[in-house]
């Protein structure tokens, strides 16, 4: 692999800018498409401005005079940088429950631009931010995109909307004498809306609420149904009516399918499915993110870190149901993108689910296009993102292997490129990521 210009900028320093002006020429002799469903031989591309403006093969597309040169041997596989849709940039699972009250909202802002970093360098190009206190994860987005701070491009969602009490919008921890709720409490159809209407005004680009219970909400039953379905379908109108999408937090079967009936566009979590609950996600058209890695750290490590144990033992519950899930609905056919809940386990680690999708079902590349193409088609930026065609960001990664044979791989990424900037090479981090 040749990165001349790329080391230049390197060693003098160069911040995290969105994209290079220059011109590259990438090259690899193994590329995995997702959108062709195959690995293609000899690939070539040309970046401009950080976005792809040709491909085709080594012999079929020239070299532009003056091009920056990255190559790609028989050792390693090139791939459309992923998209994970489900992850909680300014939290930590290390900081407990109880610590996390401690927290500004500024320090988790600050814990964000980490993460972020973090999860740029997992190979992760593109994230969903399906919740956040006090706008944060907005402030982080536009941090990003100003070339302030490296890190993935964001949709995010801010404050979830829900009822009072619920999983993903109040503040259960603490007692009824600090009057404490939580800012996307509303109760009824017009407070969903209004709620809807206030996020939007403080510059989201999606809309989070939650039908159910939750595992790390104190007091929350995983099964028990939360929101109406005239309030869920509420805030789902008021997000489509302004062109912005809606994912709903559902672990029990009656949420899940309260927030489909109600027009939700992803289903996250989606842990008890039924067949009719399955059925009405096909002819929905819902697409289901399903995160089935990060049991494995919270069984681990929840303790240590301060979660609950009420929060340990709805984990213990639903991890095995909810991969049973996972397997029949890739068996039924149901349209499904990669969300790994980043936040509940280490950022950065997003990369050791793909695994787990192919031991549970999915076959390699049916997993790599849950967080390419898919997952694309799903935030409505297909085209744009998890692609290569002429017009898509340059985003890419490369493993050494293949990660067809060995999805493993993909835990540890060896490059990153993102907007046509090389954030990782090697398997380390370059200036641009500092």
């Amino acid at each position: 692999m040749r990165l001349s210009r790329l080391l230049a900028c390197a060693a003098l320093g160069c911040l995290a800018a969105p994209a290079f002006a220059e011109t590259v020429y990438l090259t690899a002799d193994r590329f995995v498409d997702p959108a062709a469903g195959k690995t293609i031989r000899n690939a070539a591309f040309v970046i401009e401005d950080g976005k792809v403006t040709a491909r085709g093969t080594k012999t079929t597309l020239r070299q532009p005079d003056g091009a920056n040169v990255i190559e790609f041997g028989s050792g390693s596989t090139l791939m459309p940088g992923f998209i994970d849709m489900h992850v909680h940039l300014t939290g930590d699972p290390t900081d407990g429950p109880y610590y996390s009250l401690s927290l500004s909202d500024e320090r988790k802002a600050l814990k964000g631009a980490k993460n972020a970093r973090l999860t740029l360098l997992a190979g992760f190009t593109t994230v969903r931010n399906v919740g956040a206190d006090s706008y944060g994860d907005v402030a982080l987005r536009d941090s990003i995109n100003a070339g302030e701070v490296p890190g993935p491009r964001m949709y995010v969602s801010g404050p979830p909307v829900g009822i009072i009490g619920g999983h993903c919008s109040d503040n259960n921890l603490l007692p009824e004498e600090y009057h404490s709720t939580g800012e996307g409490v509303a109760t009824g159809p017009w407070e969903y809306r209004a709620k809807v209407r206030e996020n939007i005004k403080y510059g989201v680009d999606l809309i989070k609420t939650c039908s159910t219970g939750g595992v790390f909400s104190k007091g929350t039953a995983l099964g028990a149904a939360q929101g109406t379905l005239e309030e869920l379908t509420a805030a789902a109108d008021e997000a489509h009516a302004r062109g912005l999408k809606i994912a709903s937090h559902a672990h029990g079967t009656v949420g899940i399918k309260n927030a489909i009936l109600a027009g939700i566009d992803t289903i996250e979590h989606a842990s008890i499915l039924d067949d009719e609950a399955i059925q009405m996600a096909k002819d929905h058209d819902v697409w289901l993110s399903m995160d089935i890695y990060n049991t494995e750290y919270t069984l681990a490590e929840g303790e240590k870190n301060g979660v609950l144990e009420e929060s340990l033992e709805k984990e213990r519950s639903i991890s095995k149901i909810q991969r049973a899930s996972f397997t029949k609905a890739v068996k039924a056919g149901v349209k499904m993108v990669f969300g790994s809940d980043a936040g509940v386990y280490p950022h950065g680690m997003n990369g050791n689910q793909f695994s787990r999708m192919v031991q549970f079902g999915m076959t390699p590349m049916q997993a790599l296009q849950a967080a390419t193409v898919n997952a694309a088609d799903a935030l409505g930026k297909a085209g744009e993102v998890g692609c290569v065609e002429a017009g898509c960001h340059a985003d890419f990664v490369a493993v050494k292997g293949d990660p067809l044979a060995d999805m493993g791989l993909l835990a540890d990424v060896d490059f990153v490129m993102k907007d046509g900037a090389v954030y990782k090479q090697g398997g380390a981090p370059n200036g641009n990521a500092l």
